[in-house]
């Protein structure tokens, strides 16, 4: 399993054009976010999303994914119309370290290989993930990196990470030491705003 060393400030494009491929391929690989490194694999990828849910011990009715966007106006491809209010609440903190749960469209259920209702959307404030959406044409699905044998302890370290996972992804990007600490979880479905999960920084 190859690890790909690529900086945040200046992503080296032939890396992560390696990376992209991966993905195209049907692969799982380990990317850094703005929070907590990260699974990820494309949305249009079923196979990909069954294993996923496979390493992280969960089945795919029960796994928290979420998707990553390179921009928010991408969200609207897979969730229902949105208020204004939460439009602006977005924008304002978008790229940035939150998940947004809104209302899903008919695509999520499919792709997701679930009956879920709802979808989390993220636009980290990080090159590397958004450039790989740019590069796929399409978002990522996402779940966080933990230790097997414990989901609520987050893993820091990828070298840590690639001696865990070395058999159950085909690529790590390692980007320096990430955070201890996911995002900000913010559910839009009601009539008002609620935060679910604090992140590092609040809402502006």
């Amino acid at each position: 399993m190859p690890t790909l060393e690529i900086t945040a400030n200046n992503p080296n494009e032939r890396l992560l054009q390696i990376a992209a491929n991966a993905l195209l391929d049907g692969e799982i690989i380990i990317c850094p976010t703005d929070t907590i490194y990260a699974f990820v694999c494309c949305l249009s990828n079923k196979n990909g999303i069954e294993k996923l849910c496979k390493i992280i011990g969960k089945k795919p009715e029960k796994a928290n994914l979420s998707i990553i966007c390179s921009e928010l106006k991408h969200i609207s491809d897979y969730t229902m119309q949105f208020s204004k209010n939460t439009y602006k609440l977005m924008n304002r903190n978008l790229p940035g370290p939150f998940t947004f749960i809104l209302n899903a469209n008919n695509k999520v259920p499919k792709l997701f290989l679930t009956k879920r209702k709802t979808i989390g959307i993220r636009v980290p404030n990080h090159a590397i993930p958004l450039k790989l959406v740019e590069m796929i044409n399409e978002p990522l699905v996402t779940a966080s990196v933990h230790y097997p044998d414990n989901l609520e302890e987050i893993i820091t370290s990828p070298f840590e990470m690639e001696e865990l996972y070395k058999h159950s992804i085909s690529i790590i990007i390692n980007s320096g030491k990430g955070g201890k600490m996911g995002s900000g979880i913010v559910n839009c479905t009601g009539t008002e705003p609620e935060l679910i999960r604090e992140g590092e920084i609040g809402l502006l």
